[in-house]
């Protein structure tokens, strides 16, 4: 008798366990979540986290603490992330133009396949110069740097960040090389051009879209296949009315989404999910970003993973082909 009490109450403990795991699985998630932003605050990859944090902690149920982890162009806060215990608290945000890019930059061994995915917007990059700059167009700037090869400086968020596509697009087009100048963010590679330290900042449009307004900055052109009027009488020209032969290169932007390492359960994936297709319809969402001129793109799991086969292809074989890098993207599947 005394044995099967025993058995009796080791059992119920056991079912206590079980049923305690279970509840804490079908809870999740039931603390904050932290959103880490490879990038200093301000610049596009920021303001998107937040303002998709925002709309999908209402339907999570708890509050997503955006942490900005600068550094090394944007592998130091993903590697962070990459490296994490995969349990849904500790998720990413980041541009697909440097997140793609990480393995021929020689970041890491593994590639956009080995993370679930969700894009929400496009941003074009657009080229924009210190108000007193003594270049007024493209073709000014493009001159300049075929007479002053390596000379000409461009201030970007750094190696494999979106402004260095778009510098990388500048020497494609220009047939001469300028001079990298990288720092920890977007927001701080548009202050060095409003003190005049870059001559050229070749970053996205959202982090300057105000400044360009009200003529603290003069935006050249945007690498956008269309012209993009930002205000009542405000127009960006596309590289393209000057430069036909860049069409191979546009439209040239940062697409940006929230990212989680492979490995979290269907259930809670089902849940981030629900939480990222309800705030991409957000009236908030939306209005941020027609503020910001980003455009809204959201896609699924499924059709990201789609979408980043060719868009990574695209962004590699860029930075492969511009000498910017010597690993060749074939070393990880993919291919031209």
């Amino acid at each position: 008798m005394k044995n099967l009490i025993v058995s009796l109450l080791v059992l119920v403990a056991l079912s206590g366990m079980v049923f305690a795991q279970g509840g804490s699985e079908e809870s999740w998630p039931n603390k904050n979540i932290n959103l880490t932003v490879p990038y200093n605050a301000g610049g596009t990859t920021d303001l998107t986290a937040r303002a998709l944090g925002n709309g999908m902690s209402k339907v999570l149920g708890v509050t997503i603490n955006v942490v900005n982890t600068p550094g090394a162009g944007g592998s130091a806060g993903t590697l962070n992330v990459q490296n994490a215990k995969v349990d849904g608290y500790t998720m990413l945000a980041n541009g697909m133009l440097a997140f793609t890019t990480m393995p021929i930059n020689g970041y890491t061994d593994k590639t956009f396949r080995d993370w679930d995915i969700w894009i929400a917007t496009y941003a074009p990059n657009t080229i924009i110069v210190p108000k007193n700059s003594p270049y007024n167009t493209i073709q000014d700037l493009i001159e300049a740097i075929r007479k002053n090869p390596g000379k000409i400086t461009a201030g970007t968020a750094g190696i494999g960040s979106g402004g260095h596509f778009g510098a990388e697009t500048v020497k494609a087009i220009a047939g001469a090389d300028y001079k990298h100048i990288t720092y920890a963010g977007g927001a701080a590679a548009v202050t060095a051009t409003l003190s005049g330290e870059v001559d050229f900042c070749p970053q996205l449009l959202a982090e300057f879209k105000d400044l360009i307004i009200a003529g603290e900055v003069k935006a050249l052109a945007s690498l956008a296949e269309e012209d993009i009027e930002i205000a009542p009488g405000v127009v960006i020209p596309s590289i393209l009315d000057t430069y036909p032969e860049a069409a191979k290169f546009v439209p040239m932007g940062e697409v940006t989404g929230i990212l989680i390492p492979k490995g979290l359960d269907e259930a809670k994936l089902a849940k981030i999910d629900a939480a990222f297709q309800s705030a991409v319809k957000e009236k908030d969402f939306l209005d941020f970003c027609s503020l910001k001129s980003f455009t809204v793109n959201p896609m699924g799991r499924a059709e990201s993973q789609a979408y980043l086969e060719k868009f990574a292809s695209k962004a590699c074989y860029l930075m492969y082909d511009a000498g910017a890098t010597t690993i060749d993207p074939a070393k990880f599947g993919i291919n031209r």
